[in-house]
């Protein structure tokens, strides 16, 4: 069997010289993942349809058998593919299942089983031990005094310092798979500040829906400037499907990777399912992507914001997906920086609302959080927590 994705791996030669780039730092078995992937979403693949042996596999894509192992390991932790013993791996993903559940499986879910046990603090992470290194920090912020002097005490622009924005859209790129114009990024102090603007943007009259239970942070804000919440109730594989088919909220809060304090990464089935619904209603997702640097697949991991990308260029009918990011969790929590992408529209309607505020963030930590981002120090951070993880569930 030879699909479009055995052919795809070999057309490096047609692309683009930004896209090759791209490609270049990409892992062998990102592609492969990529490239499988898009043959499930679009239905190139359907489900229940067995995929090539991982040796078959190896041989179309010119890969060992060890990286095509671990592009369908990725497929199968978010739900595209499953193995079934001595059998290969089948695809278990279809784009047009979307019924709303209401067998036991959902009712009988009970979300206070959830609660972390010490084996799962372990998987997280002692939090001071993942700090960035204080060294390394520290030679970062006297590198940024020497290189840019007095200009530091200049005020930088209102959506944040353009360096910074410059180094978050190289790291998304090449580390994230993720593109996205500078205009779009906002720097903002931490990530509830950045829930707040939200807010001010899309209206104190919209509903907000939020995860339950989730980060507490996040539905105090919102009650905090005043706008109503509705709590939809979290299941093993993210929001209950039929709460969220009867919501009428104009936003939906999500943590799609890993949301505290359950833990629970939300499937593939439930990803498209977020995007499908704000496409019929019309609203946005804002998007909590706190964790995901730390995931144990080094690819990267996938976003709603990716999909959604993805899905505009094939379809009509967009998701509109604001992105949210920290710095507080991967590098320590006295660093305030946090950083969300926005869709187009509302990128042009914060700088016609607010372009004439100031960034709440000091242009010294941008600057600081610029270089770590820039010089590789932060990705190095990033594998060692990894591996310290791995170590920790051995």
């Amino acid at each position: 069997m030879q699909r479009n994705y055995f052919i795809e791996s070999k057309n490096y030669k047609d692309l683009s010289a930004d896209k090759r780039r791209s490609v270049y730092f990409m892992k062998k078995y990102v592609k492969v993942y990529n490239s499988v992937k898009k043959d499930i979403v679009n239905k190139n693949l359907l489900y229940g349809e067995k995929l090539p042996s991982k040796r078959n596999a190896a041989f179309i894509f010119g890969v060992s058998v060890i990286t095509v192992e671990r592009a369908y390991a990725a497929l199968a932790s978010e739900g595209y593919i499953d193995s079934k013993e001595k059998s290969g791996y089948f695809v278990t993903y279809s784009p047009d299942m979307f019924t709303v559940k209401s067998g036991k499986t959902e009712e009988n879910f009970n979300i206070n089983k959830l609660s972390l046990n010490e084996e799962e603090k372990n998987a997280v992470g002692n939090e001071a031990e993942e700090y960035f290194p204080f060294s390394v920090y520290a030679s970062a912020v006297r590198a940024v005094l020497n290189d840019y002097g007095e200009s530091l005490m200049k005020r930088t622009d209102g959506s944040g310092a353009k360096v910074l924005k410059t180094a978050i859209k190289n790291y998304l790129k090449v580390y994230k798979n993720t593109e996205t114009a500078e205009k779009n990024i906002i720097i903002g102090a931490g990530a509830e500040y950045l829930y707040g603007l939200i807010v001010e943007l899309i209206g104190k009259n919209k509903v907000f829906a939020v995860e339950t239970p989730s980060y507490g942070g996040i539905k105090k804000t919102y009650l905090s400037i005043g706008v109503k919440v509705e709590e939809l109730s979290l299941r093993a594989d993210g929001i209950d499907s039929g709460e969220l088919e009867r919501s009428r909220a104009d936003v939906l809060h999500v943590t799609p990777y890993k949301s505290y304090p359950t833990m629970i990464s939300a499937t593939a089935y439930k990803r498209a399912e977020y995007l499908r619904h704000v496409c019929k209603t019309g609203g946005y997702i804002v998007e909590d992507d706190y964790e995901s640097e730390f995931s144990n697949i080094a690819k990267p991991t996938e976003t709603l914001f990716g999909e959604a990308a993805e899905q505009s260029e094939n379809s009509d009918k967009k998701a509109r997906v604001i992105y949210v990011n920290t710095f507080t969790k991967t590098i320590c929590p006295s660093v305030r920086v946090a950083y969300m992408i926005l869709p187009g529209d509302l990128a042009d309607e914060y700088y016609k609302k607010f372009g004439f505020r100031s960034c709440p963030v000091p242009s010294l930590e941008q600057y600081v959080v610029a270089k770590i981002l820039s010089d590789g120090s932060f990705i190095r951070h990033i594998n060692r927590v990894r591996r310290t993880r791995r170590q920790n569930r051995q």
